[in-house]
């Protein structure tokens, strides 16, 4: 199969910037495998099939990229796969905290997986699922920052 990524999120919807660090990581590696992990710290607005719709929607022009939805510890799952490495975007400082963290436990887990991260482009630096939400709750045009199913979606969730 050649080299396998994962690329995990909770997609709570999916916007342009992980979109774009999706196709960049499509270009790096053979195959990426987009799973959405349901975070439980979180409300999510969607749910993980309608989540795995919307990133299969918007991904089904890349060849090698699939969707699949996951629970569970990411190492064991990326174990599963047989995956050579998990990418995740930094927008900015305040990321790189986390996913320091992240990363370290993860090779602590299984240091046969290594993490590659992706700046994202300076156009996506301040978007989130959060912020996209936030501002689709008040009916303000959010089709600049995500695929347009996900714009369509959070019509139908928030105005109907």
């Amino acid at each position: 199969m050649g080299r396998l990524a994962i690329c995990p999120g909770s997609f709570d919807p999916v916007t342009l910037g992980h979109l774009d660090i999706i196709k960049r990581g499509a270009k790096v590696f053979d195959h990426v495998i987009v799973a959405i992990f349901n975070n439980q710290s979180k409300s999510p607005l969607f749910t993980v099939e309608e989540r795995v719709e919307l990133l299969k929607e918007a991904t089904k022009d890349l060849l090698n990229v699939s969707v699949d939805a996951c629970s569970g510890l990411l190492m064991d799952y990326a174990r599963e796969k047989n995956a050579d490495a998990i990418l995740r975007g930094l927008r900015a400082v305040s990321d790189f905290e986390y996913e320091m963290q992240i990363t370290a436990m993860n090779r602590k887990l299984n240091d046969d997986i290594e993490t590659f991260f992706i700046m994202t482009n300076n156009q996506y630096s301040f978007l989130s699922s959060s912020i996209v939400k936030e501002v689709a709750r008040y009916k303000a045009d959010v089709s600049d920052l995500v695929p347009e199913a996900v714009s369509r979606a959070l019509k139908e969730k928030y105005h109907n």
